[in-house]
């Protein structure tokens, strides 16, 4: 297995995690929490959807009006990257959703990240995307077991903070 050192941890950790912690014997769907960790640590990755202003959405509010306004492809792809942005965040970070809701500064604010993660993925399952693309099977797995996978990330991020901690093998 080659890649980056930052790619083979996330893979394993996610491997850890997911098949031995949580049981999970579905490769394609931790390939694709692996990779979504790996894209998105890059931010202007985490934050790559523009509006027809050209400005970068920050909210799914904006995300899910701009999918809107897209056919084939481009909407498929708008409505995975909701998906994974609110995965990624529902998972990963809960405790900024919290805050984002307790300041009311945000768009975002009165929305349910998990509900609305699982939506984009579906509708992003409804269009075939290709064969250099995850399959409409696996993204609708994705919105089938969202709450599992946001659970799973979460867990992540606890093992790699309590191995950092403890002076393990990530020390960035």
């Amino acid at each position: 297995m080659c890649g980056s050192t930052v790619e083979r941890f996330f893979r394993g950790i996610s491997e850890f995690i997911f098949h031995t912690k949580l049981g999970v014997a579905d490769v394609q769907l931790v390939d694709y929490v692996s990779d979504l960790m790996l894209r998105f640590v890059r931010v202007d990755s985490l934050y790559s959807l523009r509006q027809s202003d050209g400005m970068r959405t920050k909210h799914v509010v904006q995300m899910i009006s701009e999918a809107e306004r897209r056919i084939g492809l481009a909407k498929r792809e708008v409505y995975r990257h909701v998906g994974d942005f609110t995965l990624f965040w529902s998972g990963m970070y809960p405790e900024s959703l919290s805050a984002k809701k307790n300041r009311g500064e945000s768009p975002d604010q009165l929305i349910d990240y998990c509900r609305q993660g699982k939506r984009a993925y579906a509708i992003a399952a409804e269009i075939e995307g290709g064969a250099d693309r995850p399959s409409s099977e696996l993204i609708h797995r994705m919105s089938e077991h969202f709450e599992m996978c946001a659970y799973g990330l979460r867990e992540v991020r606890r093992h790699w903070e309590e191995d950092d901690d403890s002076n393990g093998l990530l020390t960035w």
